[in-house]
């Protein structure tokens, strides 16, 4: 159940609330907005909403029907913005993140970065575990390309984002990552969510396969329920029966979850299409329905890359891109910098 508290309520009140529902056995979730203070009661034991309303300072109580709480706009009406290296997501701002898809040389990373930068790109994703169907295909480097990459990036002055493949790798990513990855095949890994509640970094939380939007937002509310507000949700493509694509991405997500959700969701048409002449008009597209971010695949040789160089852009296509995103984001009454 979500508490609204009344306007400019003390904090003893607030204090007093938070004190009543835990002594009851709910997890409490504070969220300040620009009028209320809301408060969200996270539990499965039964209590009379009418003890609640009773206290001091309490304007409302809200039953809320849906699995997911926090993550609704319900529990905060405002939008979540997240700031990593001056980049904002959420709020009116795109935030871009470019990159290869995999690790592959320090050489690789450093000539990429070189270029990007060029593009005012402050964050910067590449795969050092990489999740293949096959188990003959590259795996990734591991630590050693986490590594290089944080070299790399702080040469560049840029920050980067990595997938987590399991719980036993926080610590290892804490150390060298800005914003941890959750991969579509993790999306309802209940134990790593939960883990990345623990994580002091932001989370890109992508959507599985065939997730529907409710299974991803509950996905969200394992992180946030465990103690990381700082989820981004990424829409990276659903599985459908068209095969001319790698995936079918579902740029309807973007309206449909930033009315039910207050966290900010980016695309990621690189794997969302698979193929490099279908990247720029999917990112054009996705702007203009309202994203708050973009995950692009950049490779300064992708014609040569051990993975996924079909769908990544060379540095000049993504400068060309950039400069179009930059016309079309006013438009839609957007930001990027």
């Amino acid at each position: 159940m979500l508490i609204i508290m009344r306007e400019n309520v003390s904090q003893d009140c607030i204090d007093k609330v938070v004190q009543f529902i835990e002594a009851r056995g709910f997890q409490s979730h504070v969220s300040k907005g620009e009028l209320h203070t809301v408060i969200g009661a996270v539990g499965s034991k039964i209590i009379d909403p009418r003890n609640i309303e009773l206290l001091d300072g309490v304007q409302e109580v809200i039953k809320i029907s849906s699995g997911y709480k926090l993550s609704s706009r319900i529990f905060k009406p405002e939008d979540t913005i997240i700031e990593v290296n001056g980049v904002k997501f959420g709020g009116g701002n795109v935030g871009l993140i470019a990159g290869p898809c995999t690790i592959e040389s320090y050489e690789q990373l450093d000539k990429t970065a070189e270029q990007l930068k060029k593009s005012n790109v402050k964050i910067m994703r590449g795969g050092a575990f990489k999740p293949r169907t096959s188990p003959y295909a590259f795996q990734g480097l591991g630590e050693e390309g986490l590594k290089m990459f944080r070299s790399v990036a702080d040469n560049h002055g840029m920050a980067i984002t990595s997938e987590i493949m399991e719980s036993s790798q926080l610590d290892m990513f804490e150390k060298y990552v800005d914003i941890f990855q959750i991969g579509a095949r993790n999306m309802q890994n209940y134990n790593l969510l939960k883990d990345m509640g623990k994580a002091t970094k932001p989370i890109i939380l992508k959507r599985g396969l065939s997730a529907t939007f409710e299974e991803w937002l509950l996905s969200a509310e394992y992180i946030l329920s465990s103690g990381n507000p700082n989820v981004i949700l990424c829409e990276r493509g659903i599985r459908t029966f068209e095969k001319y694509t790698r995936n079918t991405l579902d740029l309807s997500a973007i309206p449909v979850v930033k009315k039910l959700s207050h966290l900010p969701i980016i695309t990621d048409p690189s794997h969302g299409t698979g193929l490099r002449d279908k990247v720029a008009p999917m990112s054009r597209a996705s702007v203009a329905a309202g994203c708050d971010g973009l995950l692009i695949e950049v490779h300064y040789d992708a014609d040569n890359a051990i993975c996924d160089g079909a769908q990544s852009l060379y540095p000049d296509e993504y400068n060309a891109l950039y400069n179009d995103l930059k016309q079309i984001a006013p438009v839609v009454h957007k930001t990027i910098l």
